[in-house]
């Protein structure tokens, strides 16, 4: 088997290839996600809501996951990295749950003092088997 980067969109200029990194990485059926933050990276948006950018983050992973051949429902496993975990984290699930509403995934969550930015708040990395979700 070989991997395959998946850099999907106007993003890889940016983002990726300036950090040597990509946004996913697909061996066989399993795809890696790197960690996901919730600007919006066409526009460069960063809402300061933990609901805006939880859903924004959820969207950035379902365009990647797209781009890898999978689906949001292929998720095995995410961690989730907070900037305040006690005090967002029912903000945070409720997001959740309305892209993960079933079939939970393994999910580890974990408080940070900061991430890349100070502004973000949240940043997602999953792990998804094409082809084990729902149809």
């Amino acid at each position: 088997m070989q991997k395959q980067l998946i850099n999907p969109g106007l993003r890889k200029e940016k983002h990726y290839d300036p950090f040597h990194f990509s946004a996913a990485v697909r061996v066989g059926n399993m795809i890696w996600v790197s960690g996901c933050v919730g600007e919006n990276l066409e526009t460069g948006v960063l809402e300061p809501s933990m609901e805006k950018q939880a859903r924004q983050t959820f969207e950035n992973i379902k365009e990647v996951l797209n781009a890898a051949g999978a689906t949001m429902s292929d998720i095995v496993e995410i961690i989730t990295f907070h900037t305040d975990q006690r005090g967002e984290i029912a903000e945070f699930m409720s997001v959740k749950d309305e892209y993960l509403p079933e079939n939970y995934p393994a999910w580890t969550s974990i408080g940070v003092s900061q991430l890349a930015r100070p502004e973000f708040k949240i940043e997602i990395r999953v792990v998804a088997v094409i082809g084990c979700g729902d149809k």
